[in-house]
């Protein structure tokens, strides 16, 4: 039996065991896949559960053929965003198919792919697309794409020159996915950027202490004399993540985050102290996570908003740890909401898709009873997965 059936059939196994509607027969799947792009929301949502919650043998051809051939441009970026939730041996084919389909959506979406499923026989091709893709939509994920293949050499070359050079907002994806996927030949040329004054200083200072080095804490320590109060934070958590001496660090974030959050007039430093307890919680701080919540779940807009941007960013780079806190809070449906109200304004469909599947596996994993199975549940309920 090959690796690809074996996959298939294990995952239709597993897929059984979530509660679902009945098996959908192939008409009313070929239906679900119009659906996709219907204009009634509940339409198009129950058409994704439908497809979802289908036997992969049955569903994973039809998904790969809307994602190549359907007529609808939407519907094919829906289609193949589903298509990744079921795995390498459905999807990796198509995506390296569509690396250069006009669509951007699905581009986007194979780029992101290869981020999450590094191939060094990608990189030329991800190289050669750095010479032609402008859009705002596409090139984040491109370049990310290329920063997690950063041990090939060729892709080091490539990625190097786009920390000082290029749009601030594209050079910004290229620091934080560095950061990420730990670059840390990056080092100096991060360290530089973080020593200047300018929107891409936070992104610079937080990704040096995902690096992790220790040498970066001389520039830090520099920096902590004379940045200004909105960049504190940033460089609070940048400390942290080097030394693992957190308390007084995360200590000092929660503070200034229950003061911004309660005073209009501190937007901005709202702004960077959620980013840093995300930086923290998304590198496994539950005290980050739990502050973030503590301070969302009552908060209204634009509080609320900037909080809930900084869990959504949590639980797209760490679900488990989403699942684990929301698991044991007495207040679990409010931050389920919160979380909510994120992936509404995140609008990121490929990385809410593979969300999805950790809390589906999650489902699976817990016993039967648990908290933890509860909350998988009420998660892909109140999320409408």
């Amino acid at each position: 039996m090959t690796t690809r059936a074996l996959s298939l059939i294990v995952a239709a196994a597993l897929v059984a065991l979530l509660p679902s509607a009945p098996a959908a027969q192939p008409q009313s799947l070929a239906t679900s896949i119009n659906e996709l792009v219907s204009f009634d929301f509940p339409i198009r949502m129950n058409a994704a559960r439908t497809l979802r919650r289908s036997p992969p043998a049955e569903v994973v051809p039809l998904l790969i053929d809307a994602a190549r051939n359907h007529k609808d441009s939407y519907v094919r970026y829906r289609a193949l965003v589903l298509l990744a939730g079921f795995g390498e041996a459905a999807a990796e084919p198509v995506m390296r198919e569509l690396m250069a389909d006009p669509n951007d959506r699905l581009r986007a979406v194979v780029y992101a792919w290869f981020e999450h499923h590094p191939e060094p026989g990608v990189v030329p091709a991800l190289i050669a697309a750095l010479e032609t893709e402008t859009s705002e939509f596409v090139r984040p994920a491109l370049t990310r794409a290329l920063a997690a293949a950063h041990e090939v050499p060729a892709a080091q070359a490539a990625v190097r020159p786009l920390i000082a050079r290029g749009e601030d907002f594209f050079r910004g994806t290229v620091i934080e996915a560095l950061g990420d996927h730990g670059a840390v030949w990056a080092v100096q040329a991060i360290t530089e950027v973080a020593g200047l004054d300018g929107p891409l200083q936070d992104d610079a200072i937080i990704a040096l202490g995902k690096l992790g080095q220790r040498a970066s804490l001389v520039a830090l320590s520099a920096l902590q004399k004379t940045a200004p109060r909105d960049t504190q934070p940033s460089l609070a958590a940048a400390t942290c993540l080097i030394t693992r001496e957190c308390g007084a660090h995360e200590d000092y974030l929660r503070r200034t985050l229950s003061v911004a959050a309660a005073d209009a007039q501190y937007q901005a430093l709202l702004r960077s102290s959620s980013f840093a307890l995300a930086a923290l919680a998304s590198r496994g701080s539950t005290q980050a996570l739990s502050a973030l919540l503590d301070a969302a779940e009552p908060a209204v807009d634009p509080a609320r908003a900037a909080l809930a941007l900084a869990v959504g960013h949590v639980a797209l780079r760490n679900p488990a740890i989403v699942l684990e806190i929301l698991a044991g809070r007495a207040t679990r449906d409010a931050g389920i909401g919160v979380l909510r109200d994120a992936f509404d304004m995140l609008s990121e469909d490929f990385e809410e898709e593979k969300f999805y599947v950790a809390v589906r596996q999650a489902y699976w994993a817990a016993p039967e009873g648990s908290p933890a199975r509860a909350t998988a549940m009420a998660l892909i309920e109140k999320l409408e997965f």
